[in-house]
Formats: C-alpha cells, sequence, structure tokens
C-alpha cells in the first residue's frame, strides 16, 4: 500500500534549532513536506528531500526528491513544498508555497525512475534550502552498503510527515529510527530493496532513509562508517490483506542517482 493520505487541512503543530553538532540535523533541513488540497478540506500529503545536484554543465541545481506515486496522486498542477523560515529570534515559521508540478500541458515536470517508484524534479528552493541541499557525495551508491557490511539489525532513521503530521508548528519533520530487516541487500540489481522494521504511516512516503554516526550497529561490526549517508527512499508499507506488518519498503539511493541521470537526459534531448 502506497503512503498518499487524506488529512484534515491544516498547518502542522516552533522549536529550538536542533544541536549543530548532529549530522542527523543536514538531512532534518533538508526534508519538506509535500501536499496538495483536495478541495473538501482535506488533503494528500507526501515527503520529499533536496540534493544537492549540479547540472551537467556544473551549474548549481537543487534536486527534490520523492516516491514517483507521491507526485502522481496529486492530480493539479500544483503543489505545495513546505518551506521553513528562520527568524531573528531563533524561532522559525512554516511558509509552505506553491510549487508547480505539471505543465500547461498537463504533462509532468518531474522524472521518474523507469522501473522504481522514486522521483526527481529541479526546484527553485529558498537560498537556505538550497544551502542545505544534500550532497550527491551522500548518497549510497550501489557498493555502499555491502562494503560497509550493513545487514540484519544494522539502525537506520527516517525522516517524514506519519498522516501529516510534523515535528512542530515550524514544520519540521519527524526523525524515526528502524532496523534492516531484509537479507541479502546486494547486488541491488537482484535486491532493489530491502525491508526496515518500524512503524510506518501514510505521509511518509519519500522520506529519506539514511545512517549517522549516532546510528547504532550491531556489537561488534567492523567497517563502521566515517560519514552520513542516504541508503534509500522509503516507498511503501508492507500489508498483508488489511493486516499492517509494520515494515517499510526502502528503494536502495543507487536509484536516485539513476533518476538524476534520466532526467539530465531528458533535458539534453529535448521536448
Amino acid at each position: 500500500m502506497a503512503f498518499d493520505v487524506q488529512t484534515p487541512e491544516t498547518l502542522p503543530p516552533i522549536a529550538s534549532d536542533p544541536p549543530a553538532w548532529d549530522l542527523s540535523v543536514g538531512l532534518i533541513n533538508a526534508t519538506v513536506q509535500l501536499d496538495q488540497p483536495t478541495g473538501d478540506g482535506t488533503r494528500t500529503v507526501g515527503t520529499g528531500f533536496l540534493i544537492d545536484a549540479p547540472a551537467p554543465d556544473g551549474s548549481p541545481r537543487t534536486v527534490l526528491v520523492t516516491a514517483g506515486h507521491v507526485l502522481e496522486r496529486m492530480p493539479g498542477k500544483q503543489a505545495r513544498v513546505g518551506w521553513r523560515v528562520a527568524l531573528p529570534d531563533g524561532s522559525w515559521r512554516f511558509d509552505p508555497q506553491p510549487l508547480d508540478i505539471r505543465g500547461d500541458d498537463d504533462q509532468p515536470l518531474w522524472t521518474r525512475h523507469p522501473q522504481r517508484d522514486i522521483a526527481v524534479m529541479k526546484v527553485d528552493a529558498p537560498a537556505a534550502f538550497a544551502r542545505a541541499a544534500i550532497p550527491m557525495g551522500w548518497l549510497a551508491d550501489s557498493k555502499t552498503l555491502a562494503d560497509y557490511e550493513v545487514g540484519p539489525g544494522d539502525e537506520m532513521l527516517s525522516l517524514g510527515f506519519p498522516r501529516g503530521l510534523s515535528a512542530n508548528r515550524a514544520g519540521f519533520p519527524i526523525l524515526r529510527v528502524g532496523r534492516v530487516a531484509s537479507w541479502p541487500l546486494s547486488p541491488i540489481t537482484a535486491f532493489p530493496t530491502f525491508l526496515l522494521d518500524f512503524t510506518v504511516f501514510p505521509g511518509n512516503s519519500g522520506g529519506p532513509v539514511f545512517w549517522t554516526d549516532r546510528a547504532r550497529r550491531r556489537p561488534g561490526s567492523p567497517n563502521e562508517p566515517d560519514h552520513p549517508f542516504v541508503a534509500g527512499v522509503l516507498t511503501q508499507e508492507v500489508m498483508v490483506r488489511d493486516e499492517r506488518l509494520e515494515l517499510g519498503v526502502v528503494a536502495h539511493a543507487e536509484y536516485i542517482r539513476e533518476a538524476i541521470a534520466e532526467m539530465d537526459a531528458a533535458e539534453a534531448v529535448g521536448p
């Protein structure tokens, strides 16, 4: 079952800035709520995050990443992206703004990975969000999990907006934790997704799943990474009939790289 959801159209429920030394703050600052009002007092909600992905000519570019179905299930030409504004007194203001997701011909402005539920699109982000965008180097590639011997029981973190809720009125995402619940994880050509053991809710779809140096690994695990990395995108929850198994499906981050390459190829060809 996918994660889009209809929720009452209300602003998220200001907090002080999280500790600057926590590497997860970089991802928190780069994660945004995506929504679209449905016209009946509810809204469709998902999660997205920003990548600093320079264009092929080297010019700066900010790319929004989410699950493909999040945008596909928003029928209007515009969605809203939940920017946040830092105020002089140290508080924050939630500042959702329109985001064009379809052109005048109703064609999508995003690029979807040809096989995976991952979508990317260039966005004109406020300067603070452009600076917060996650470097491409933080994305795991096809060999990262194997190189660091990531396996069942290893802890990962995820950011999102479960049922459209945020951590506070400023619109920051909610941080969740879970453990890798499937094996093997590679090669990703054979295992394009993996399972994470944690409770997922509608609205989480499209959020980043990542590792930081504060995540605890299994006792005695070798090859501890010395930098954070995004392992993938949360795309789905696992259900059997109507029973939720409290498992999330994560598409590997390599497919973000591939989706961005698809976007670049399409732009090179032109309309």
